[in-house]
């Protein structure tokens, strides 16, 4: 067992799964319809390779977030929609995104005095 804890915070496992960008933006995009073909997904969402796309659906499959189903057509028709689970993420990411562009000035702000902290004035060592 980890001595950091990780073991006995389930929470930390999860937020690494499904907090990365790629996970963020799949989540989003499939839940603003009712379900996308692999290619719709991939030209939605800008910047992200087709093997980036491929392991990150694998991953939320695998979390129970996302419903793979393939057509038995020629040539095969896959297509990629949040489970009930992935549903209830998707209000949480909502929630998060809200907060983000809410808070978004201030962040910049304070990132922009790191940047470039005020000058010195005279007489200040």
């Amino acid at each position: 067992m980890p001595a950091d804890g990780f073991a006995l915070c389930p929470v930390r496992d999860i937020l690494d799964r499904v907090g990365d960008k790629w996970s963020l933006l799949c989540i989003l995009y499939l839940g603003s319809t009712d379900r996308l073909r692999f290619n719709e997904l991939r030209h939605s969402i800008m910047g992200i390779s087709q093997r980036m796309l491929t392991v990150t659906l694998r991953s939320l499959e695998n979390d129970g977030l996302v419903r793979r189903t393939v057509y038995a057509e020629v040539p095969p028709r896959v297509e990629y929609c949040l489970t009930a689970l992935g549903q209830s993420l998707l209000g949480a990411v909502i929630e998060l995104g809200n907060w983000a562009k809410d808070h978004a000035p201030v962040i910049a702000e304070a990132r922009q005095r790191v940047v470039a902290p005020p000058a010195a004035t005279a007489g200040q060592v």
